[in-house]
């Protein structure tokens, strides 16, 4: 004796249309607005028509992101398997017309872009690239950086996002060229144990363009150009710097070209006062992890005090609340004194360092006060100032030994 499932006993066995709204309650989910970098920064990039490449591990989530995304910012989304591909679909089919020696061949393209191009706006989904093979890849430069396919022009409202999976987890996967490779900002796509928990559960994160403030875009542009510039006007080797191995060549490396995305998002983020997080993922993912790193440090110091400013008043002096930007103003205050030695300097840069004790944590003065105490001359006395320290170091004894080392050197040139 066999028992029937309940949905096979219903009247008029519609099991599939039974599970079919069964599927549809599981697929309906909400959203709601959460903090989330990565998400942050793949908005920020859209908005800044960059295009992305999202990088993960298979089923990790990026094709669901992706149509999160177009659905939250009502964009028509248009999938496109790269892998599956022939170049000629991306460069354009050649189609003979009357007279070819008179109106030449034009280069016909597929109907998804045209399909794009009727419709003015839309997000394009290259999914799968890794496993593009390298004649697909070079039909898709054009794509990327210039948006034509053949002869026809993408409208500036479509956005360009593509996915891949790391080499060793693709199926017949290829290292991306370098030429394709630098067109991209790199993001790497990992789950969240808390995002994936509470999406099963019905909720995922909205997505959402950043929002702009329109009264800070010239002082965003005026502000990205000025760090940008700076820091490769210092760091002359990072304008251009192809990395040596090849899987290096497949991600994020430093160009003019990705120096000129990565001033853009500078812009954006400023724009958009977005958190540091965010830049950096973003910078990382233009330039590099160290030349990206590289910048947002040089970015923090921009606008840091002028060490001279603070000898000059260290009753006045206004450090930075955030721990590694108080420690590198205090190191350049030290650093002053070192290239300047007075008296005078040294017993400034002392009240400087009591300034900071007072206001902060003790550890981050322990270093620069020991730089300081080096640079004692024998003949000048340990200011009253050091004795408010004690607490945290023993400067006394540093400054007493350097001095001591001083007089030795002293004795032994003579």
């Amino acid at each position: 004796m066999t028992v029937d499932s309940p949905i096979a006993t219903l009247p008029g066995g519609d099991q599939l249309g039974v599970a079919g709204e069964l599927i549809a309650l599981l697929s309906a989910t909400e959203t709601e607005p959460r903090p989330n970098d990565q998400l942050s920064a793949l908005t920020l990039a859209v908005a800044a028509d960059l295009p992305v490449l999202l990088w993960g591990e298979p089923g990790i989530g990026k094709t669901a992101a992706l149509t999160q995304l177009a659905a939250a910012l009502d964009l028509p989304l248009t999938t496109v398997i790269a892998s599956v591909h022939e170049p000629s679909d991306f460069a354009g089919l050649p189609v003979v017309g009357d007279d070819p020696a008179v109106q030449g061949v034009p280069m016909a393209p597929p109907d998804w872009a045209v399909k794009l191009v009727r419709a003015g706006r839309g997000l394009l989904f290259l999914d799968e690239l890794s496993t593009a093979p390298p004649a697909v890849q070079a039909a898709l430069l054009r794509l990327v950086l210039e948006r034509r396919i053949g002869a026809l022009q993408l409208p500036p409202g479509v956005r360009i996002v593509a996915a891949a999976n790391p080499r060793s987890s693709a199926a017949d996967g290829w290292e991306l060229s370098p030429p394709l490779a630098n067109r991209f900002v790199h993001l790497q796509w990992t789950h969240e144990h808390d995002v994936v928990v509470r999406g099963l559960g019905g909720v995922w994160p909205r997505a959402a363009l950043p929002r702009l403030d329109p009264r800070r875009l010239a002082e965003a542009v005026a502000f990205a150009r000025r760090a940008v510039c700076a820091f490769l006007k210092a760091r002359p080797k990072l304008v251009h710097q192809l990395p040596a191995s090849e899987t290096r060549r497949g991600g994020a490396w430093p160009s003019p070209r990705s120096w000129e995305m990565t001033l853009r998002l500078v812009a954006f983020a400023t724009a958009a006062d977005s958190p540091r997080e965010v830049l950096a993922l973003l910078a990382r993912g233009a330039v590099g992890d160290g030349p990206g790193l590289e910048l947002l440090a040089a970015m923090d110091r921009m606008d840091l005090p002028d060490p001279e400013t603070l000898l000059a008043d260290p009753a006045a002096a206004d450090l930075p609340e955030r721990g590694d930007l108080r420690q590198a103003v205090l190191d350049a205050v030290v650093a002053a004194v070192h290239s300047h030695p007075t008296r005078a300097r040294w017993d400034a840069a002392w009240a400087v360092l009591v300034k900071a004790l007072a206001t902060g944590a003790p550890d981050l003065v322990v270093m620069p006060a020991k730089a300081l105490a080096g640079l004692r001359r024998e003949d000048w006395d340990v200011p009253a100032a050091i004795d408010r320290l004690t607490g945290a170091v023993t400067i006394s004894r540093h400054a007493t030994e350097a001095a001591t080392r001083t007089a030795a050197k002293a004795g032994a040139a003579r």
